[in-house]
């Protein structure tokens, strides 16, 4: 399914989603009440949570404008999109290289209804859509090979996805399968939730989730490195997000309970 086709799945707007959770604290609208709420929920435990939803995005743009710009990647696949926040991957992508082709996956039909806003690219490279879920990395990758070249570099990027997958639910076996199917040259960009700053404030919003019926996963540093064994680290290595190559000095010395990273495939 591409992201020209209607959504196969009704939206469920009588329990908070975590897209849409996700949005409220980006300060988007495609977001209800229910989810406003649990947003709300969350800020009152973790008055950071609205800007570590922020300063995610801004490793996404500055990963993606490396990747892009410094290391010549021209393919990229963005696995657990989320809603579309402009300036979305493809945007800073094609900016930096107008023939990128970019292929965005999501399983929810909420990404699915906003897909159109995806696929606006340039003229010289190529935007596309897959319907399809994470824990089936083999159906991905032979999707995405109809608009992806795998025998050429390819950034992978699991943004605020792996948080929400388990390990007994194989979130070490399908990054393995991703990157391992990604030729030399290829990156991977993840950033994924940590306790390691505030145990007690994730703690509670983990649960605050847990009650709108979302499990969460928060990793320590040494477990988000274990997605990247093979991986040639680029520096600053495995930071929380916003120390991740800033371009400004970070305004707030509180800590972002967000790891990110990029590794390069050699």
């Amino acid at each position: 399914m591409t992201g020209t086709e209607p959504a196969a799945q009704a939206i469920d707007t009588t329990r908070p989603h975590p897209a849409r959770v996700y949005d409220w604290f980006l300060g988007g609208k495609d977001n209800y009440s229910v989810d406003e709420q649990l947003g709300r929920r969350i800020a009152a435990i973790d008055g950071g949570a609205p800007r570590a939803a922020l300063a995610n995005r801004a490793f996404m743009r500055r990963a993606t404008r490396a990747l892009a710009g410094d290391l010549g990647v021209r393919q990229f696949l963005d696995i657990g999109t989320g809603i579309p926040t402009e300036p979305n991957l493809h945007q800073i992508a094609q900016s930096a290289a107008p023939d990128a082709r970019v292929v965005y996956v999501d399983n929810d039909p909420i990404v699915l209804a906003h897909a159109q806003a995806l696929l606006r690219g340039t003229s010289q490279g190529v935007t596309e859509y897959l319907q399809a879920d994470a824990r089936d990395p083999d159906g991905i990758l032979e999707r995405a090979s109809r608009v992806l070249d795998f025998g050429s570099p390819v950034a992978l990027s699991l943004i605020a996805l792996l948080h929400f997958v388990a390990e007994e639910d194989g979130a070490h076996d399908l990054v393995r399968t991703l990157v391992g199917a990604l030729a030399p040259g290829s990156c991977l960009v993840l950033s994924t939730m940590t306790a390691d700053f505030e145990p007690e404030n994730v703690r509670r919003g983990v649960a605050a989730y847990a009650a709108g019926g979302v499990t969460l996963v928060a990793r320590s540093r040494a477990e988000v490195g274990v997605f990247f064994e093979g991986l040639e680290l680029l520096l600053p290595g495995i930071v929380p997000v916003d120390r991740w190559r800033p371009e400004d000095a970070p305004g707030d010395t509180a800590p972002v309970s967000l790891y990110g990273a990029v590794g390069v495939k050699r």
